[in-house]
């Protein structure tokens, strides 16, 4: 296949936004497989910081940081990402170049915790206003689950909404295929 599945896709818009020595956002920590990633992105002089409020996340987030010797550049914040804006540091506002969200529930945990159209427009909304100009943020959108139809459509409300001299938004997915696959929702701050 020639066109870029979904996780791929997300990631190539975070290189195209994440430099060394960048502030980024991983506003759903799960198994820190993007924390990961985020952390080789910024380099030993950027920063990550992390959030969920799962302590399982956090600490499978902990131990595969350390065995990649990256958790030096990432902060953890057992915390929901609608805390963001109070939780990163002053000194990071205005600098944030990239964040992702992946939407749902934690693989492999329980599917009852699910993230929420609330929190997550409230962190996005935190997120434009703390981010540097041509800064990323991408929305992995995993709506086959109960209560992923709704955060999925207030997203995609919030997201047309948003005034087109402030932010670019992109909604990238395959059409064509069965279960509710999942899709990306990308703003690109003005």
């Amino acid at each position: 296949m020639k066109m870029d599945k979904i996780l791929p896709f997300a990631k190539s818009l975070l290189h195209k936004a994440v430099n060394p020595g960048d502030i980024v956002v991983d506003a759903t920590v799960g198994n820190g497989y993007d924390t990961v990633f985020l952390a080789g992105l910024v380099g030993e002089s950027g920063h990550v910081f992390g959030f969920d409020i799962q302590e399982e996340a956090i600490a499978a987030s902990k131990e595969r940081l350390i065995k990649q010797n990256l958790s030096e550049r990432v902060t953890l914040f057992q915390s929901g990402h609608e805390h963001l804006f109070k939780l990163i540091p002053h000194i990071g506002h205005g600098k944030v170049t990239g964040a992702i969200f992946n939407l749902g529930y934690l693989p492999g945990s329980d599917k009852t915790i699910v993230t929420k159209p609330e929190t997550t427009i409230a962190a996005i909304h935190q997120l434009l206003e703390i981010m540097t100009s041509e800064g990323i943020i991408v929305l992995v959108i995993y709506h086959g689950h109960k209560g992923g139809a709704e955060e999925r459509d207030s997203l995609l409300s919030y997201c047309r909404q948003l005034d087109q001299k402030t932010a670019h938004v992109l909604q990238y997915q395959f059409i064509n295929q069965q279960n509710s696959p999942a899709f990306i929702i990308a703003i690109e701050k003005i």
